[in-house]
Order: structure tokens, then sequence, then C-alpha cells
């Protein structure tokens, strides 16, 4: 009896620690699902009455509601922090602050700043944004690109010498409200209004007096996965609200946009989804992921007169010109595509690095980090505020309003034709948004550069005179397809170049407004 007890204490553990490492919830079998509709044959949909158990369990999150009491938020309009907090980033003189935006009524956004370890004076500022939707961007400051990286047993943080700090001022950003350590009312649904929060917060960053000199620092906006997302439409508004500054319809600080990074994104599914089965079929890991009856229904269900691609294609044109779509017409592709396509397919392997199965416990967790109360207090979070990875609510708020399966990529477009630096990266290893899709997505691409892109070969990639794998260049588009890497492509490392080594130096290269070249 005590052995069978224990066997479900370690299932249930085993459970708990492979909820946190994942970025998407599992709702009813089915990863990135939409809670309350299933499917009762391949295009009639019923509601369900509640979300399963199971399904919150596996998103790894505290249920909690958002502070009400107008005594836990400040002054909006205004940043409230802590300075120097000594947490994480350890060099000498290194300058950090991390706390809150009031950006609204009810509306905290987290933010942990660092100074680039060169000087902060007239280095770039970049601003990271892990994706979800409803992931912390603490994701990718322990996990990936921060001043430190959390260790292989999870208890603790080290120097990172592979920081993107190294060559750039770092702004993390828990966005929208309701993600990670922001907190408030998590009204944020779609793609389009968390490019205007995001917007309202750097506007209220940049008028604080000690931030304030950064407001004329070249800008980059880099971030992953459902950045696809975040990225094209952030870029594109950003380049919206500047012209309407120079018109006069609006007042604020114009933005000196020159850098667009995305890693591993889901842009244009339509593009990209028949490319799980592709992937599926032929990786550089000789991985058979599925076998051939899988693959086979899998093919059906994307092909099949109104099944997945069929579906994305009406969310599409159900698409206006502010990036809005029917509800319920995307919400339904997202269902669809997920449970017979993407799912299926993967079966019992990581969909984050397909050498691995479930449980995959790379990267380590921060959970332990980010519940420690003394770190808490250091960097200014209060006392009422629990981090989540992925907020439950505000991944559900995007899957019911149908954000998931619209079309980003006319908002890449744009920020390509601007003239802007684009560099789209993507770790070989990596299923969920896998690099034979997300090079599809820049091969769809319709910009001034289109001709030259697809004139245009893949060279080898050396960093540090060492294979790490792939490279397309065209005017300000870079295309790199990482050897070796999962999903969080920086928290990757090869036999023969550190962990975090080859996603810094396409970093470097970008912000000095290069195109992608072996080092």
């Amino acid at each position: 009896m005590a052995s069978t007890r224990c066997r479900w204490l370690w299932v249930l553990a085993l459970l708990l620690h492979t909820t946190y490492a994942r970025h998407l919830p599992v709702i009813d079998g089915v990863i990135a699902g939409v809670a309350g509709l299933v499917p009762r044959s391949p295009t009639v949909w019923t509601p369900l009455p509640v979300v399963s158990l199971l399904a919150s369990l596996k998103l790894g999150i505290v249920i909690r509601s958002p502070p009400t009491d107008p005594g836990t938020f400040g002054t909006v309009g205004t940043l409230r922090y802590v300075e120097n907090s000594g947490v994480c980033e350890t060099t000498p003189g290194v300058y950090q602050a991390s706390g809150y935006a009031d950006i609204a009524q009810n509306q905290s956004i987290f933010f942990w700043y660092f100074a680039s370890r060169k000087g902060e004076e007239g280095a770039p500022l970049t601003v990271w944004m892990n994706g979800g939707p409803g992931s912390s961007s603490m994701l990718g400051l322990f996990q990936e690109l921060g001043p430190c990286r959390v260790t292989d047993d999870a208890l603790n943080y080290a120097y990172n010498p592979y920081s993107w700090s190294n060559a750039s001022n770092m702004l993390f950003i828990d966005q929208p409200v309701g993600v990670g350590f922001s907190y408030g009312t998590a009204k944020v649904n779609n793609s389009q209004a968390a490019a205007e929060d995001l917007w309202t917060f750097i506007q209220v960053f940049l008028s604080d007096a000690r931030f304030s000199r950064l407001a004329n620092s070249s800008l980059g906006i880099w971030t992953e996965s459902y950045g696809g997302h975040y990225g094209p439409t952030f870029a594109n508004y950003i380049l919206q609200q500047n012209t309407a500054i120079d018109t006069g319809l609006v007042h604020g600080i114009k933005l000196n946009l020159s850098t667009l990074g995305i890693g591993n994104g889901l842009t244009n599914a339509l593009v990209q989804y028949p490319h799980y089965v592709t992937y599926a079929m032929s990786n550089p890991y000789n991985v058979m992921l599925a076998n051939d009856t899988v693959l086979t229904n899998a093919n059906t269900s994307l092909y099949t007169p109104g099944g997945c691609l069929d579906m994305i294609e009406d969310c599409y044109a159900s698409q206006t010109r502010n990036g809005m779509a029917n509800a319920s017409v995307c919400a339904e592709a997202q269902q669809f595509c997920n449970k017979f396509v993407l799912t299926p397919i993967v079966g019992n392997y990581d969909e984050y690095d397909v050498r691995l199965q479930q449980p995959a416990l790379y990267p380590p967790d921060i959970l332990h980090l980010l519940r420690d109360p003394a770190l808490l207090s250091a960097i200014g979070v209060p006392s009422y505020v629990n981090w989540t990875q992925s907020s439950k609510q505000v991944y559900n708020n995007f899957a019911r309003a149908g954000d998931w399966m619209t079309n980003t990529a006319p908002y890449l477009e744009n920020v390509i034709n601007a003239g802007i630096r684009v560099t789209l990266y993507d770790g070989d290893a990596d299923y969920i948004c896998n690099y034979q899709g997300f090079q599809a997505v820049a091969d769809a691409l319709n910009t001034r550069y289109t001709s030259a892109w697809t004139a245009e070969e893949f060279n080898s990639w050396k960093v540090g005179g060492q294979a790490a794998g792939v490279y397309k260049n065209a005017g300000p588009l870079s295309f790199v397809g990482v050897a070796g890497a999962g999903h969080e492509v920086p928290a990757y490392g090869t036999a023969t170049f550190a962990k975090g080594q080859a996603a810094l130096a396409l970093f470097e290269q970008t912000l000095q407004g290069l195109p992608i070249t072996s080092t």
C-alpha cells in the first residue's frame, strides 16, 4: 500500500514539474486547445460547460483573483521600482531596476531593466517578451538570455556570460496584464490590444526621470513563439504611432524602432501548419514522431474540404485591417487544427525539443526561484502577487477571441518594407514552431525585397568558426536556422559552442544593422 502511494506521489510530482516546462496549456488532451469547444465531427462543435481540472493542472498555475483595492496600484502613468537589487546581474557597477508601470486604472505591468554591461549610455534598448499568449518573460530572463541563468538543479541562478545585456540595455516585460508578475484586470484578448498597452508602457517608462535618457536610443522588439504574432503587430503599431505623432494626431515620444527579432514564431498558420507533417517525417534528428496512420489522418485533416486549412482561410477572410477577426470562426480553426494535426503528431515527444520525450526537464524550471519571498521582496514584487509561468486567464482570453489563427504576416511585411532590420531565427529541434514552417513564412512574404530573397540560397553559418546552422539574407531580412537548439534558442548550446553563444552572435549582428554572417 505504501509503495503504491509513493508511486502516485511520484507521478503527481512529475506531472507538476512538467506543467512548468510547458508554455502552452493542454486542454482536454489538446495542446493549445480552446476551452469550451470540442469537436463532435470535423465541422460540428459542441460547447463544454467547464474546463477539466486536469487541464487547469497542466497549465501549472495558481488561480487567483487580481487585486481590486486601489491601494495596491500606483499612480496611473508613472513607474514604481527598486534599483540595484543585486539579484541576477552580479557584474559590479552595472545598473538594474525592477518594478511596475501603472498604465491605466487597475493595470500594473511588471518590468525588469538591466543596463548594458558595456555601458548604458549610447547602447540600444531592447524589449524582450515571451509569447504564450500568457507566458511570463521571466522565462527569457532566467532560462535564456538574461544576465543570469537558472542552474540545472533549478535551485539557484548563475552568471550568464552570453547575456544579451553584453550588447544592449535589456528591458524584460511581463505582458499583457495578468501575465507573470503583472497584475490587475486582465482585459487584453488580442495582439492589437496588447500592442496598444505595450506602446503605453514604453511611453510611461521613457517619461520617467531615470529612463528618459533612453528616449532617443535605437529600440529593438525581440520575442519568441507567440511572438510571431506579437512582434509584427507591436512593431507595426509603433510605426503607425510614430506617423500619428508626426501628423499631430497623437502626442507622445517617437520610438526609434530599429530591429525586430522573432524566434520560433507563429505568424502565418496557413503556411506553417502543413509543416507539422513534413517536420514529423523529415527532421535533422531523424525522429519519426508519428506512425503512418497518424500522419495520414493529420494530412487528411489538413487538406480535406472544410478541414484545417479551409478553416484557417475562413479565419483570414474574416480579418479586418486592424487585425481583428471573427472570434468563433478563428477559435474553431484553432481547436480543430490543434486537435487533429498539431497534437496527435507529436505524441509522447516534447513539442519544444523532439530529441526528448515527455516529461522533458530542460530548460530547468524557474518556479523555485520566482516563489522565493526574499527574491521577490528584493525586486519589488508585492506579497499579494504570485508568479505564474502561464496565465490561464490571458490564454483563454486570446483563444476565445480567435487571435491564434489570425495572420500577422502583413504586419511583418510592413515592417520590412519600412527598412527595419528583421531577424527570424528558429531552433531546428523545435516541433511546435518548427524551422520548416517558419522558413515557409519568410518565403511567402510579399515585400520589395521578395525577388532578392527568392534568388538567394541558404549558406552555412558558423559561430567562432564552428558549424551553427544556416542563414539567408535579403535587404533588411535575415533567417537563421540554429542547429542543436530547441524552442528557446538562447537556452541551448552544442558540443562546440556554449549555451547562448550562437543566439548572442545573431543578436549582436542584428543590433549593428548587419545581415547575418559567420563569425
